[in-house]
């Protein structure tokens, strides 16, 4: 049975949403060395150049993600997360597709991300190739770095 993903902008005041963002942080400390990890904690998230959304399936908090704007036309997609219990379920692609579509509505003409490297990222990138992001070099402050792959799309 498909149940729906219900997106919703958030404010990180839920409890729910601070654990999911603790979650993330900690897992990303726990697979790559400090230097490496580029997720964002609850108050770094609450940049005005920040939105943020959550994914709700029968009431309960299966994932979050971001944008960041880069400037008017690049945007950078942060802090993705599906919690564990609803991997595999179509979570992560949706909130994508959502960042995407605003982004477009923004005006946008490009995203970019960073994610990991290790086995652990692999469902990450294999997500983000399907929606049509490639390879590239690193962006903005980024600099290369065995455990981070940079990718980008262009809208």
């Amino acid at each position: 049975m498909q149940r729906t993903i219900e997106i919703r902008t958030d404010d990180l005041s839920g409890e729910a949403t601070q654990h999911l963002i603790a979650l993330h942080l900690a897992g990303m400390h726990d697979t790559s060395p400090p230097e490496s990890v580029h997720a964002l904690g609850i108050d770094a998230l609450r940049h005005p150049s920040l939105s943020v959304w959550t994914a709700w399936i029968d009431g309960e908090l299966a994932g979050v993600g971001a944008l960041k704007a880069l400037d008017a036309d690049r945007g950078e997609i942060k802090s993705m997360r599906t919690d564990d219990r609803f991997r595999g379920t179509g979570v992560g692609r949706a909130l994508l597709r959502h960042i995407v579509d605003d982004a477009r509505r923004r005006g946008m003409s490009s995203l970019w991300l960073e994610t990991g490297t290790t086995e652990d990222f692999a469902p990450a990138q294999r997500l983000y190739e399907s929606e049509g992001f490639v390879v590239c070099g690193p962006f903005e402050d980024y600099a290369l770095d065995p455990f981070s792959v940079f990718m980008t799309r262009t809208l």
